[in-house]
């Protein structure tokens, strides 16, 4: 009789454990290494901007980006949308090689989307933020900015190519909006669009 009760005492905390404690995850449910990426990221962007709906000089600028990521979540349910987030911070230099102004200094704060695919280096992403920046400002002339302080609006899409745990190259199209938010009148604002490169380091 003592050792029926003992089993059924065994087997009721078994089974406690069991229902509680856990079980160890199957490998196959775990999660791939393209899933599980370096959590911190570096990257130096370069591209060149055309302008597009500007009134009603002709915009060319070169872009320096240098970025910080960070991981941030993973999405694993569907296949099309299976992929990790990142935050990202963004130093902004820009030369304006054609227009009214010279220069562009800010920063961007944003998102970025890496869509995973099973073995594969390639990874699409796409990258929305908004930030603010200093242009020199020619309100005296028609067209030019109405004043140095300025925000910004910044969108990418893309694909990087791993070429190693450590190293990507990034090649992209990317999308720049430059407005002072109504704060003068006129407010031309300029919208700008373009290819970007980059070499990124994981960490």
């Amino acid at each position: 009789m003592k050792t029926l009760r003992a089993l059924i005492i065994f087997a009721f905390f078994f089974a406690c454990l069991q229902v509680f404690g856990g079980t160890e995850q199957p490998r196959s449910e775990l999660s791939p290494p393209e899933l599980n990426p370096r959590s911190f990221e570096l990257a130096l962007e370069s591209g060149y901007l055309f302008g597009a709906i500007n009134p009603p000089a002709d915009y060319q600028i070169g872009t320096e980006f240098l970025t910080a990521r960070v991981r941030w979540g993973v999405v694993q349910r569907n296949v099309w949308f299976r992929g990790y987030n990142q935050f990202y911070v963004s130093a902004i230099a820009e030369p304006i090689f054609r227009g009214i102004e010279n220069h562009y200094f800010g920063f961007n704060l944003g998102m970025r989307y890496n869509f995973v695919r099973p073995g594969s280096r390639l990874v699409p992403y796409v990258s929305g933020g908004v930030g603010a920046g200093w242009i020199d400002s020619h309100p005296e002339i028609p067209g030019g900015q109405g004043q140095d302080f300025t925000f910004n609006i910044l969108s990418a899409a893309g694909v990087s190519f791993e070429i190693d745990d450590h190293w990507k190259l990034n090649a992209g199209v990317l999308y720049q909006h430059l407005s002072n938010g109504g704060q003068t009148d006129p407010n031309p604002s300029l919208n700008l669009f373009g290819p970007q490169v980059g070499m990124t380091y994981s960490f």
